[in-house]
């Protein structure tokens, strides 16, 4: 298995940037089988997750081609299938996000249930029940959701109020932009990355209004049309080096990025004892010491993002004092804090979704294993922070979510390299 190995004892310094964002460019690609033409999407990230989503539209008979660095080319005037292959479907989350443009215009989709990182149970009941208050039949065989209506048709839907589901937003929005009638959708996700989806469809000639809001108005039916669009910077990478500097006691300034859409998490790293300066495109944290305690709950934005909480976790690990850390989102995002009990952290678990802190002066370094992409990045932050070296296995779902994560991180001071090879479901998974 491939592994990041990681030398604690560096502060980190200087300046890095940040790409486009996966929760971000995901939607956007899925959204590109809505239109009878050309989509150019600027800011790709190149990750596997990216990579496995245009696999996908190729798949379904769109011609997907890169004509810049980061910049794609889609034309999906020639789908040939409504069918999604289990293989890509099993390897990430957000490929199930092809359901709602295929019902929406060809009045059928079959995909299967999907897979992705294991960080608790994520049920995509939402999105049935959605398909279905806009007049489709769907059921579920064998794993595999099959969805027909003959033509969709508007809908007043309300989702889970405490969830905004990301997901459900995104696919009953593909879904009804180009149902018959008028579709209101009630507690919908307020995510950066969803408004800027939103804002493509509308741009590409979808009838929505309510954008940034949580209550979502769709005029279906009408065609859209050729479209380009830059998918925003990646929030969630800017979180990490931000965490990465301040675990390691560093000053780093974190480049492209949109400071509004992070209100919360600066204010968590403020409160933990940091410098923290803004400007129109950038983030400049300076580390003053040991990080002080911060009690941290995950919420749909604007509140603290689940993707940063390991991250905040490590952090709570070093501080000097004890730290509440409650995750609201997913059950099973802890699955990193036994491996930092491993590396010396003092976390006490209360139920399956809070754990108590209790800051040691150092991590000890020690093999480790992450389980999904956020654990991943936030272990080998904990690498960084430890004394000695840190294995941390699992280097693939780090090429799952970050654009060249060791080059970054060694440009501004970090001992990171990779060692070993990818085994043969890995090779398959990054090809």
């Amino acid at each position: 298995m491939e592994a990041i190995i990681a030398n604690g004892g560096n502060q980190l310094h200087g300046v890095v940037p940040v790409g486009g964002s996966k929760n971000g460019t995901l939607p956007l690609l899925a959204a590109s089988l809505l239109v009878e033409g050309e989509t150019i999407i600027e800011n790709v990230p190149d990750i596997v997750d990216v990579r496995t989503m245009i696999e996908m539209l190729c798949a379904l008979g769109a011609e997907c081609s890169f004509v810049a660095p980061h910049t794609l080319r889609i034309d999906a005037t020639n789908i040939h299938s409504v069918s999604a292959p289990y293989d890509l479907v099993n390897r990430m989350r957000g490929s199930f996000y092809v359901a709602g443009p295929l019902l929406a215009r060809f009045g059928e989709a079959r995909v299967p249930l999907p897979g992705g990182c294991v960080i608790g149970s994520r049920p995509v009941d939402q999105h049935f029940e959605g398909f279905s208050a806009l007049g489709a039949e769907v059921e579920v065989k064998h794993g595999v959701m099959h969805a027909r209506a003959s033509r969709l048709r508007g809908a007043r839907i309300m989702l889970d109020p405490h969830l905004r589901s990301v997901g459900t937003t995104i696919n009953i929005a593909l879904a009804a932009a180009l149902a018959e009638g008028t579709t209101i959708l009630e507690n919908a996700s307020r995510e950066p990355e969803v408004v800027c989806f939103q804002r493509f469809l509308r741009d590409a000639g979808a009838d929505i209004s309510g954008i940034g809001t949580t209550t979502l108005v769709i005029k279906g039916g009408n065609h859209l049309e050729s479209s380009r669009v830059a998918s925003i910077p990646d929030r969630m990478e800017a979180g990490t080096f931000l965490y990465a500097a301040l675990i390691t006691g560093g000053d780093l300034t974190v480049q492209n990025v949109r400071p509004a859409d992070m209100e919360a998490v600066l204010a968590v790293l403020r409160q933990a004892g940091a410098e923290v300066a803004c400007g129109q495109d950038y983030v400049r944290i300076c580390a003053k010491g040991r990080p002080l305690p911060v009690d941290a709950m995950t919420a749909p934005y604007p509140g603290f993002p689940t993707d940063l909480q390991p991250c905040h976790g490590v952090m709570a690990a070093i501080a000097r004092g004890v730290s509440c850390v409650e995750e609201t989102i997913f059950d099973a995002r802890f699955n990193y804090a036994d491996e930092l009990r491993r590396m010396g952290a003092d976390i006490r678990m209360v139920g399956h979704q809070a754990a108590i802190f209790r800051g040691v002066v150092r991590l000890m370094a020690c093999p480790v294993e992450a389980t999904d992409i956020r654990a991943a990045a936030a272990l080998v932050l904990a690498g960084l922070a430890a004394q000695g070296q840190t294995e941390v296995a699992g280097a693939y779902f780090l090429d799952r979510g970050y654009d060249n994560f060791e080059a970054k991180l060694t440009a501004v001071g970090a001992q990171v390299y990779r060692q070993g090879e990818p085994d043969a479901g890995e090779q398959l998974w990054l090809a």
